[in-house]
């Protein structure tokens, strides 16, 4: 079929089966979008009202479908304004396809309108990323792109595509892309690597296993939950492996790392054996590498050869897809049980629920704490229910306490740690999930970062079930003043506006609670309402997260508070 360069991006997506793109048109990609016009009935585009906006959306989608998220951009600003959101994805292994405009191939380097160098600023931020001038390469870029997007260690690719090769006619032909010289997405697993972890955790005293979301990436939860349960290890999870495994499983014992759980951050020191799968041991995990589990031999479990030794070093590593090298090295694991070693994890969460948990989820003053809004929202949404949230407080509160039952539930900005992922994320979620509750944890300082997203909510009738926590302060950055910096709190009280009259402006239900009493019925009504609901949940104002591990401490020197105990 002979057609336009815009058209095959078109077809293109329809051969990937891409049906969903969040975008913002401009003066580049205008050829695109006229195509786009006749495609309607087969690509739903979703108009976001900023490019950060779109990318967080397509980001959103991916995470919650398994899928490939897709964004289309303009040049210039247009394009630019996606950088933070494929550093996000990159750093998160996240799989999109972004597709931007640029100016006709014989203004390239003449400073023309809205001409940038996209492909040179992308390219710390991207897996890969190309500039394609004629229309008869556009397939095979499109072809390219979704395939390495999305095999191996999924990442954020970029199609940059001059406004003659959109314009210009070519033959149309569609080869999916099976292999990509130089490129190997994932290694032959090494027998020997599995025996070799296999002798050491069959023999090990106390085994620990953490987990992250290259398990979820990987489809291994299945796989990981089998080896859990034969093994008997007490297993821990990342912020992005949060629900790889079911919360209420006996053998998952909380999060790791700064504002983790009080048992996974002390037996990490305690361990003989440290178990690694689809991690890759970031500072936040780890605290002071000096001291990180200094005492354990490492297996670590990983699709990634740069993450081996990159900061933990591992005695036994093993390449490749999680799925593959769980089910394998469950064949080689004798039938344990650890029960006195689980016990210690258990002493430590009656220390931690004494000194934090029951004050966060069942406070006796008269102001609401966010962990009890969110504890409430869970038992009305449900553990099946998508959880979104933002970057702050209410994120380590969130997902800390919210519970899941299935896979691909919890959603955040981990690496990055980008305020303004969470409401563009949650729209992203539930187009790809329509039928599920997605519930949108968020702070009044990252809630307003994106807050134009509202009326692109309205617009596309995603349900997406807003609980703003507004405490009325950049509040983690507030608590490191208060710990750290004597209660100096520089720039961080905020002068918000009235949410209720903005959301109502964006056409959106919302409503306010300042009383406990309220804060029951006003979430069931938020999650029972047939459309979007932002209810504005006035906080404890000085409320702080616990546990912590200081910056550059040891993951044993946990703080839980003005109440501290030793575990």
């Amino acid at each position: 079929m002979q057609m336009k360069g815009s058209e095959a991006i078109m077809e293109s997506l329809i051969r990937e089966n891409a049906d969903k793109v969040f975008g913002y048109p401009g003066g580049a990609i205008m050829i695109t979008y006229d195509a786009l016009f006749d495609y309607q009935d087969k690509i739903h585009h979703i108009l976001t009202r900023h490019e950060q906006g779109a990318i967080h959306a397509a980001q959103g989608y991916a995470r919650a479908t398994g899928k490939v998220g897709v964004c289309f951009a303009t040049s210039g600003p247009g394009a630019t304004n996606l950088i933070t959101g494929l550093a996000d994805a990159m750093i998160d292994s996240t799989p999109l396809v972004c597709v931007t405009g640029q100016v006709a191939s014989p203004l390239l380097g003449t400073d023309a309108f809205q001409e940038t160098d996209v492909v040179g600023i992308s390219m710390p931020v991207t897996k890969w990323n190309v500039q394609v001038k004629r229309a008869c390469d556009v397939a095979d870029a499109m072809s390219k792109a979704f395939y390495i997007a999305a095999s191996g260690r999924p990442g954020p690719v970029l199609v940059d595509v001059t406004k003659d090769a959109q314009a210009g006619l070519c033959d149309f032909e569609y080869t999916p892309t099976t292999k990509v010289r130089s490129y190997v997405p994932e290694t032959l697993i090494d027998k020997q690597s599995l025996i070799d972890a296999a002798e050491i955790i069959n023999n090990a005293k106390k085994p620990m296993l953490l987990y992250g979301q290259g398990v979820i990436l990987g489809e291994a939860e299945a796989e990981l939950k089998a080896l859990v349960e034969k093994s008997g290890i007490p297993s821990a999870w990342t912020l992005l492996g949060a629900d790889a495994l079911p919360s209420d499983h006996e053998l998952n014992v909380g999060m790791l790392g700064m504002h983790g759980n009080l048992g996974p951050n002390k037996k990490t020191n305690q361990c003989d054996v440290l178990i690694a799968v689809g991690m890759r041991f970031d500072d936040r995990v780890t605290g002071d590498l000096n001291t990180y589990a200094k005492q354990a031999k490492v297996i670590h479990l990983e699709i990634d050869p740069a993450e081996i030794n990159k900061n933990v070093k591992a005695d036994v590593a093993v390449l490749g897809n999680a799925k593959k090298s769980l089910r394998l090295l469950n064949v080689l694991l004798e039938e344990k049980k650890h029960d006195e070693w689980l016990a210690e994890f258990r002493q430590c969460d009656d220390v931690e629920n004494n000194a934090v948990v029951e004050k966060t989820l069942y406070p006796e003053g008269d102001e609401i704490t966010m962990g009890e809004a969110v504890r409430i929202a869970n038992e009305v949404a449900g553990q099946d229910s998508i959880l979104v949230t933002d970057v702050g407080q209410h994120q380590m509160i969130a997902n800390r306490y919210y519970k899941h039952s299935t896979s691909r539930t919890s959603i955040t900005s981990g690496g990055m740690g980008t305020m303004g992922f969470g409401l563009p994320a949650a729209l992203g979620a539930q187009v790809g999930c329509p039928e599920k509750t997605v519930v949108l944890a968020v702070g009044d300082g990252g809630l307003q970062m994106t807050i134009q997203e509202l009326t692109t909510l309205a617009q596309e009738n995603a349900k997406v079930k807003i609980l703003l926590l507004n405490n009325n302060y950049l509040g983690m950055v507030r608590q490191w003043q208060q710990l750290f910096f004597d209660r100096r709190y520089s720039s961080t009280p905020m002068f918000n506006p009235d949410f209720i009259k903005v959301a109502e402006g964006c056409h959106i239900a919302a409503k306010q609670v300042s009383k406990r009493e309220d804060l029951q019925g006003a979430i069931e009504e938020m999650v029972s309402y047939d459309g979007a609901y932002l209810l504005e949940v006035k906080v404890l104002t000085e409320e702080n997260v616990f546990p912590m591990v200081p910056s550059g401490a040891s993951v044993s020197d946990v703080i839980l508070g003005e109440d501290y105990e030793e575990c």
